[in-house]
């Protein structure tokens, strides 16, 4: 008798090629059968995509996949994944699993490990998820401004076709040209200017400097204390004759300031006044000829 029969061994076989297919799914699922891990949740809002068997990351690297996502009936609005992470990884208190969209839409999932060596998430225990859109997520944003800058730029270019299609702009540029040649012109004189006549200016404001340096010498050596003592001389004396103009005790402030001489002088003018008068009209009362002798009036 046969030990193994023709069925036994294709019923063994046929256990093998289907154990060799588990593990060869698995295995490029990135499931490693054989290794011990330890499950871990995470709670997101939104998991934007993510899918069973994707990667799971600490610090860049591989450390577990997503083994199963479900939906938290009894909290709604909350998406549970599961994720298988190797046992050798402590996950101290605190830290946070973050989704973020690279460049090509594909969804990573990352764990944010935090700086506490005391404290550490045991396995079954659920973790805080967010979504990080990275730089999609930044492009989404800036699309809504996109749209409203849209008509702006229509207009930008219509505007610009009608300037660049109207014929004055020959005209301008032509313009333009002209005064370009005049500034160059211009240049060239001030610069023959700044050649010849600064030169010219600069030697001349040279020697007034020198003149001013002479007159400042010349200044520095005049005796300013014999002058101030000139002066002072000077005026002792002005002020020596105004006292003796007011001073009644000599002939000049007596004859200034005698209010009875002025008045004798004034007299003795309006007298002398009236006397000329009378000697213009009657001069035969003071002058006398007679070649006869004198006749009494």
């Amino acid at each position: 008798m046969k030990l193994f029969s023709k069925e036994v061994k294709i019923g063994i076989t046929g256990v093998i090629a289907l154990c060799l297919l588990i593990f060869g799914i698995n295995y490029l699922k990135g499931i490693e059968m054989f290794k011990p891990t330890n499950y871990f949740y995470v709670k997101f809002k939104n998991v934007n995509g993510l899918t069973k068997s994707s990667p799971v990351f600490a610090d860049g690297y591989r450390v577990g996949i997503v083994s199963d996502l479900h939906y938290d009936y009894t909290q709604p609005g909350n998406v549970i994944a599961e994720i298988d992470i190797d046992p050798e990884l402590r996950i101290p208190k605190g830290s946070t699993a973050e989704l973020e969209t690279d460049l090509l839409g594909a969804m990573k999932l990352s764990i944010l490990l935090s700086n506490n060596p005391r404290e550490r998430y045991e396995a079954g225990d659920t973790l805080t998820g967010f979504i990080n859109n990275g730089a999609m997520g930044a492009v989404a944003e800036m699309v809504p401004s996109i749209e409203k800058m849209l008509p702006k730029l229509d207009s930008i270019l219509s505007s610009l076709n009608t300037l660049l299609a109207s014929p004055a702009l020959p005209a301008t540029l032509n313009n333009v040209q002209e005064l370009t040649a005049h500034l160059n012109t211009t240049s060239q004189h001030l610069e023959n200017m700044m050649g010849k006549e600064i030169p010219e200016l600069t030697g001349k404001l040279n020697t007034l400097s020198d003149n001013f340096i002479t007159i400042s010498d010349n200044l520095k050596q005049i005796d300013y204390a014999e002058a101030m003592k000139r002066v002072d001389e000077t005026l002792a004396n002005v002020k020596k004759i105004t006292d003796n103009l007011t001073d009644t005790n000599n002939s000049v402030g007596l004859l200034l300031n005698d209010p009875t001489l002025y008045q004798n002088l004034t007299e003795t003018t309006q007298n002398a006044a009236d006397l000329l008068e009378d000697l213009k009209a009657h001069p035969k009362r003071y002058v006398h000829f007679s070649i006869f002798g004198k006749k009494d009036k």
